[in-house]
């Protein structure tokens, strides 16, 4: 999929040795590694190697896996949408909400920390899971646009429904691509999510899909993506990326506003707490202790003093 629509963003293909680099850049032209305000890291996919996996998967088990980049766009292994994705892309408004459902999964599926099962906006069944090198997620396999075992009607109705206001297209050609999409068991997918899953170990010991080079500032903000739910001190962090704690305070007002460490890591956890808040019924005391906190009361005032709401109040404002 393409860049969020209005973000001044392109994808630039930088290819060497069969790789290719997605990368963010603005209208200029000009890279940037930035990713909602924090600096992303270069991934090189081997674009032959990685369209051959996924081109024998799908002949072998006729499902279509998409692979993801860390901030959630197809880079598009295989080209186009086909079928009922093509037809809900062809609609600007469609192609928005599908990216932004995109994004939305891979948020989750990195705060869940393994595979992530959920229905897109148009109501069919999709599975995220990442691919993580050295602890940290690089990439996402992905694969869906099916349905469960449910009756056909019941799930057309429910699609039909996240169709109104928007979609402008032809609504009998949609029905009769709805009902040409493959129905799975939660067995079978659940095997072929396992599936994906042994296959990530083979992908990352071949290089298919591998990260480039850190700099410090990218070393901290992924150790703190990976460490955020852990017990963690100056002391400590510094110590495990083998830098004197000066220099890492001096690195964390690097990130967006200028934060401390401290600061960083509350940002991280209240991100994570959102996420289970909104998509998950987890009782709030133990969002906080999966985010990091033992501590119920104090875990709820951060988490008011950063939204303005109890987390009670967030997850009841969202799932209206």
């Amino acid at each position: 999929m393409g860049a969020p629509s209005g973000a001044p963003v392109l994808f630039a293909a930088l290819h060497e040795a069969g790789f290719c680099a997605i990368l963010t850049a603005d209208r200029n032209g000009h890279i940037s590694f930035r990713k909602g305000g924090r600096e992303t890291v270069k991934i090189l996919f081997n674009t032959d190697k990685l369209l051959r996996l996924v081109r024998n998967l799908q002949t072998f088990t006729g499902v279509k896996t998409s692979i993801f980049d860390g901030e959630g766009r197809d880079i598009q292994i295989f080209g186009g949408h086909q079928g009922f994705c093509a037809l809900v892309n062809a609609d600007p408004e469609g192609h928005r909400r599908c990216e932004s459902c995109d994004a939305q999964a891979v948020e989750a599926c990195a705060a869940a920390r393994g595979i992530y099962r959920y229905r897109c906006h148009a109501g069919l069944c999709e599975v995220t899971l990442p691919l993580y090198e050295n602890g940290v997620p690089i990439a996402y396999l992905s694969f869906g646009q099916y349905l469960d075992e449910g009756p056909m009607e019941r799930q057309w109705e429910r699609t039909e429904r996240a169709l109104e206001g928007w979609f402008q297209g032809d609504m009998k050609a949609m029905r009769e691509a709805f009902w040409a999409l493959r129905q799975y068991s939660f067995q079978e997918m659940s095997a072929y999510a396992e599936l994906l899953q042994a296959l990530t170990a083979y992908i990352l010991q071949e290089g298919i899909i591998r990260s480039a080079e850190y700099t410090d500032l990218q070393r901290l903000q992924m150790y703190l993506d990976s460490h955020f739910r852990e017990s963690l001190s100056l002391k400590k962090i510094a110590a495990d990326l083998n830098m004197g704690t000066t220099k890492l305070c001096a690195l964390a007002r690097q990130l967006p506003g200028g934060l401390t460490v401290t600061q960083a890591v509350t940002v991280r956890r209240m991100e994570a707490a959102r996420i289970m808040l909104r998509e998950g019924d987890a009782p709030v005391s133990a969002v906080a202790e999966a985010v990091g906190y033992s501590d119920y009361n104090y875990f709820t005032k951060l988490f008011k003093a950063s939204e303005g709401v109890t987390p009670t109040e967030y997850r009841r404002k969202n799932r209206q």
